[in-house]
C-alpha cells in the first residue's frame, strides 16, 4: 500500500468496476489512475523483446468507503471502463480542448506529454460519465484566485453540480470529486537529502516532529505532511503562493484538519503518498459558472 501510516481512505484503480453514473450528492468519491506504459493510442508493449502490444487499463472506483474490499491485480478481461480509456486516448485531440492539447504540444519529453495527455483523458472520462455528457463537451474554467481575484483559481466544469481536483506525480494520477471545493495531491518519495532540505520550510512543529523521528522514517512521514499540505492550498485555490510554514497539517499517521476541511490521507501503491481535502458543507454551492 501508500505510505499513509493509518487506515486511510481506499481508493478505486480505473478500471476495474464501470465508470460511474450521473454525480448524485453524497460522500467524495477519490480515484487513482496507473500512467505507466499508456501512449495516446490506447496501446502499450507487453515488455521488452515481446513485440506484442496490448490495451492498457482505466481502472474506475466507487465512492470513498474505508475499509472496502479492494484489489490492485489488473484484471484478467476486458471490461466497458476499459474500453472506454483505450477509444478515448485515440481520440484525444477531440476530447481534449485547444488549451489542454496546446499545453500538451508544449512538452519537449514525450513521457511528460503521454502522462499529461492520458491524465487529462482520464478526467474528462470521469466528468462526462457523472455530468452524462461527451467528455469533449465538458467546459473546463478556472475560479476567481481568492488571494488576487485573477483567473487562475480552482479548476472547475462550468455549470457543474460537483468540485473536482487532479494531481499526478510519476506513474500515478490522482482524481478527487466532491460536492464542496475539494484538493487532491500525489507525490513519490523523496530521497533524505530533499526531505532535509524541504523540511525547513514546514510549520515549525512540523519540521519539529520530523527532527525526532529515526532518519529512516522520515521521507514517508514527510510525504504524508506535503501533500496534505498540497491538498488543502490546492482546495482553498491558493496553492503555494501561501507558505508552507503557515498552516499545520502534521507528520504523524492522523492528520490535523485546518478550520472549515476535512483532511484525509489516500492510500496509494507503494513509493507514493496521496491526500484529499474537502472543504466542510456550509451552504448549497451554486453550479460553476451561473
Amino acid at each position: 500500500m501508500g505510505v499513509s501510516g493509518g487506515p486511510g481512505i481506499r481508493p478505486g484503480f480505473l478500471g476495474e468496476d464501470p465508470l460511474p453514473g450521473a454525480w448524485t450528492p453524497g460522500r467524495p468519491h477519490v480515484w487513482l489512475m496507473r500512467l505507466d506504459g499508456l501512449r495516446p493510442s490506447g496501446l502499450v508493449h507487453d515488455g521488452p523483446g515481446t513485440g506484442r502490444l496490448r490495451p492498457e487499463t482505466l481502472r474506475p472506483g466507487g465512492p470513498v468507503a474505508e475499509g472496502a474490499p479492494h484489489g490492485h491485480g489488473l484484471p484478467g478481461g476486458g471490461s466497458p471502463a476499459r474500453g472506454a480509456l483505450d477509444a478515448s486516448l485515440r481520440d484525444y485531440e477531440r476530447i481534449l480542448d485547444p488549451a489542454e492539447r496546446s499545453r500538451a504540444a508544449a512538452f519537449v519529453r514525450d513521457l511528460h506529454r503521454d502522462r499529461y495527455i492520458a491524465s487529462h483523458v482520464g478526467l474528462r472520462l470521469l466528468l462526462g460519465a457523472y455530468l452524462a455528457t461527451d467528455p469533449a463537451a465538458v467546459v473546463l474554467v478556472r475560479e476567481p484566485c481568492p488571494g488576487c481575484g485573477g483567473p487562475h483559481g480552482r479548476p472547475a466544469a462550468a455549470g457543474a453540480p460537483l468540485h473536482f481536483n487532479l494531481s499526478h506525480a510519476g506513474d500515478l494520477a490522482f482524481f478527487a470529486f466532491a460536492d464542496t471545493p475539494v484538493g487532491a495531491d500525489v507525490e513519490q518519495l523523496q530521497p533524505a537529502g530533499v526531505v532535509e532540505d524541504v523540511a525547513r520550510v514546514l510549520h515549525p512543529d512540523e519540521t519539529a516532529e520530523l527532527a525526532a523521528l529515526p532518519a529512516a522514517r522520515r521521507p514517508e512521514a514527510f510525504a504524508r505532511c506535503w501533500t496534505r499540505k498540497e491538498a488543502y492550498l490546492k482546495g482553498t485555490g491558493t496553492g503555494l503562493s501561501e507558505n508552507p510554514s503557515v498552516t499545520y497539517v502534521g507528520t504523524g499517521p492522523g492528520p490535523a484538519s485546518p478550520a472549515g476541511w476535512t483532511l484525509s490521507d489516500v492510500e496509494a501503491v507503494p513509493g507514493y503518498a496521496a491526500a484529499v481535502a474537502v472543504a466542510n458543507a456550509r451552504r448549497p454551492h451554486p453550479p460553476h459558472g451561473r
